[in-house]
């Protein structure tokens, strides 16, 4: 696979991520569980979530439309119309969007994989009322979220270097091809 190939597949990813992201939150909006039981959320927000409150309801429509938006910014690092969006906000949203997604896989927002482990490993106590729940929340964030974040983090992390290593529009064509 040749470099701008590689490069490409940072957005592509960052695309498919976000669209898979948006279909769970979709599904969730629309009544399914959709994972919405292995959300790692503290437990008074979680029996909300489980009880569909309007305002979680409402929640996952909005991250349901993000993740649209977020799959167009990804489309934008790579497709010839994305030549036309100003490259300084564009760089700014995708860089931050990949910074954001590997901080919170590592668990740097207190969630990931340094939070999981040093719960799991007893380390960190877990709430007493709650520890069953909060070690079983932890594996699953462990095992699932926080890889799915981090790949999705690295992903736009490579559209963004992808996108600040690109020339003009001419050198885009030119370079990654007009598809």
């Amino acid at each position: 696979m040749s470099r701008p190939d590689r490069a490409r597949l940072g957005a592509y990813g960052a695309a498919v991520c976000a669209a898979a992201y948006g279909s769970m939150k979709l599904a969730q909006a629309l009544g399914a569980n959709a994972l919405a039981d292995k959300d790692p959320l503290p437990p008074h927000l979680r029996e909300l979530l489980l009880a569909r409150d309007p305002l979680f309801v409402a929640s996952h429509w909005g991250l349901a439309g993000a993740a649209v938006v977020g799959v167009v910014v990804a489309l934008a690092t790579v497709r010839p119309w994305g030549a036309r969006v100003p490259r300084g906000p564009l760089l700014a949203i995708v860089w931050t969007l990949g910074i954001f997604m590997i901080a919170r896989s590592i668990g740097v927002l207190g969630f990931g994989f340094v939070g999981d482990a040093l719960l799991l490993t007893g380390v960190r106590p877990a709430p007493v009322e709650h520890a069953a729940l909060a070690r079983t929340l932890a594996q699953w964030d462990l095992l699932l979220w926080s890889p799915f974040f981090l790949l999705w983090g690295l992903c736009w992390a490579t559209a963004g270097w992808r996108l600040g290593r690109r020339g003009s529009p001419a050198a885009v064509r030119r370079n990654f091809g007009d598809s």
